[in-house]
């Protein structure tokens, strides 16, 4: 634990620490009575109440919708079937501002809907709840499909031979089972809801703001510093107990678990109900995240003098008037890429370091750590990115001109989904496994390399995957890091579209096009050079 305690403590607790006194210590001491003066407010209550049910309303539907999605993935075989599995992972890595841009397009004035029905949806809330589930579709299909496809389907046919119907055998045995995947899901997706900033901003207006559209409201446009560091606590603090909640109710349902080599569960679909329940789920990837994607490669080609590539064109020059970058912005590509792949390095070791330890059942302080990993998720990306502006400034840790300061922001979002993804895998090994590598000889470290890894592999892959997904796409800490000459995708794609003019706004959707194309790319690769899981039974 020594590693991930570490990491957390310098990049994460110091920065938002150090933000959050600058906001409440004021004239030499503490300024504890805005807690009163801020919650008091009637703006502010209503902030909280709309985060909340708002977020309970997201994760809510996305399961629903997403869940035979995991089934489909993880039980059916057909083809295309990697392919789609990259692109439905490819809506994750947007940034939120293409994301409520392109919903905007779909459902605002002069939108896709407003033009076949006459029915505007942008300013609410059903426009940021389908946002949402566009957004958090693939931490579903990915988390509870990755255990779901390992989990022997043999249990679940013995006990319809004992004379459970199809429904009853699925909820005594299989549901149990995914109980640890589906709550990790859910978690990960009410952060990501409760958060929500750039879907909120753009598609809710005036009328609906979440506490981290607050928070930035209250630093960036009224300068009021304390306010958002009342805020940012509460989000802390509502995080944190969602998270101590989480962890008590998983471990009281952990169990080990019969796992199997994927290849083994994924049949062609057999019967009418299956393939009803696979042309149900591809025409919901088509509708929900397909048509979305479809309008921003459709405006990325369509220029004033008719379609073409003139944005791309474009995008390899350098604006002679100054612009919003010092370099062409094509070279956004390769810096996230970079970017993504030391991210991503760094979340897979910090990760796994985490999820071995938190596997050990240590006592009370490796349970709380586990959830402490979750926080990043929950904290507001402006005090995060703001934190390290502040504190990583002198030595020996002065990183602002050095460009692993975007790539360790980066990680502090990825790490939680490599835990959170690699943990219910790990906490199903049979400890007996371990123990009889033990008794033959082994040491620790090749017990874990003989028995933990090769069971784990396909887990890994995806944790690696998701941790890649999520960096190309971290926008609300990189955007106050990343500097002028070296900007990512997602704060390229900001930035143009903060400027006025057609030109800015076709390259815009441009580089959110080429960032959809690299994300594809890359998941449907990792989809093939993934190491095979081994055949032998867990």
């Amino acid at each position: 634990m020594a590693g991930p305690v570490a990491f957390f403590a310098l990049f994460f607790a110091y920065p938002v620490a150090a933000i959050v006194g600058r906001g409440l210590h004021a004239e030499g001491a503490w300024q504890f009575g805005r807690f009163g003066e801020v919650l008091g407010r009637p703006d502010i209550r209503e902030v909280l109440w709309f985060t909340t049910w708002q977020a309970l309303a997201s994760t809510a539907l996305t399961l629903l919708i997403a869940l035979p999605g995991a089934y489909v993935f993880a039980r059916l075989d057909f083809p295309g079937k990697r392919l789609l599995r990259a692109v439905v992972t490819v809506p994750f890595v947007l940034p939120t501002v293409v994301v409520g841009t392109a919903f905007l397009a779909l459902l605002g004035r002069g939108g896709l809907v407003d033009e076949l029905w006459g029915i505007r949806l942008d300013t609410t809330v059903w426009a940021i709840l389908l946002a949402h589930v566009f957004f958090n579709y693939a931490v579903v299909v990915r988390t509870v499909g990755g255990l779901w496809s390992q989990l022997d389907p043999r249990q679940e046919e013995a006990a319809r031979v004992l004379g459970a119907g199809r429904f009853a055998a699925w909820q005594r045995v299989t549901l149990p089972a995914l109980v640890p995947s589906l709550a990790a899901a859910a978690l990960m997706v009410f952060l990501f809801t409760f958060t929500s900033f750039g879907v909120v901003q753009i598609l809710g207006g005036p009328a609906f703001s979440t506490l981290e559209v607050e928070i930035y409201r209250q630093t960036a446009e009224f300068l009021d510093l304390p306010t958002a560091a009342v805020l940012t606590l509460v989000q802390f603090l509502a995080v944190g107990a969602v998270l101590a909640v989480h962890a008590w109710t998983v471990r009281r349902r952990e169990s080990v678990l019969r796992l199997v080599d994927p290849s083994r569960t994924a049949r062609r679909p057999r019967g009418t109900v299956q393939w009803l329940l696979l042309g149900g789920v591809l025409t919901t990837v088509v509708v929900l995240l397909l048509v979305p994607l479809a309008v921003l490669v459709e405006r990325s080609f369509d220029t004033p003098s008719g379609y073409g590539f003139g944005y791309y064109q474009e995008l390899g020059t350098v604006d002679p008037s100054g612009g919003a970058f010092l370099v062409p912005p094509i070279d956004a590509v390769w810096n996230s890429l970079r970017y993504a792949l030391a991210a991503t390095a760094i979340s897979v070791a910090v990760g796994g370091l985490a999820a071995a330890a938190l596997t050990r059942r240590a006592g009370r302080l490796v349970r709380g750590f586990d959830a402490l990993l979750m926080l990043p998720l929950g904290v507001s990306a402006v005090t995060v990115g703001f934190g390290f502006l502040i504190t990583l400034d002198e030595p020996p840790l002065d990183l602002r001109a050095s460009w692993i300061l975007v790539p360790l922001a980066q990680a502090l979002v990825g790490v939680p989904f490599v835990v959170r993804t690699m943990l219910p895998v790990l906490r199903a090994v049979d400890e007996r496994l371990r123990e009889a590598a033990a008794v033959l000889g082994a040491s620790p470290l090749r017990a874990w390399r003989e028995v933990d890894l090769p069971l784990v592999r396909r887990a890994l892959a995806v944790a690696a995957g998701f941790a890649f997904a999520v960096s190309l796409g971290e926008f609300g800490a990189t955007v106050f890091i990343a500097r002028p000459d070296n900007p990512t995708l997602p704060v390229a794609v900001a930035r143009l579209l903060g400027r006025p003019g057609e030109l800015n706004y076709g390259q815009a959707m441009a580089l959110s096009t080429i960032l959809m194309v690299v994300c594809a790319v890359a998941l449907l690769l990792l989809e093939r050079i993934r190491t095979e899981s081994t055949t032998e039974e867990f």
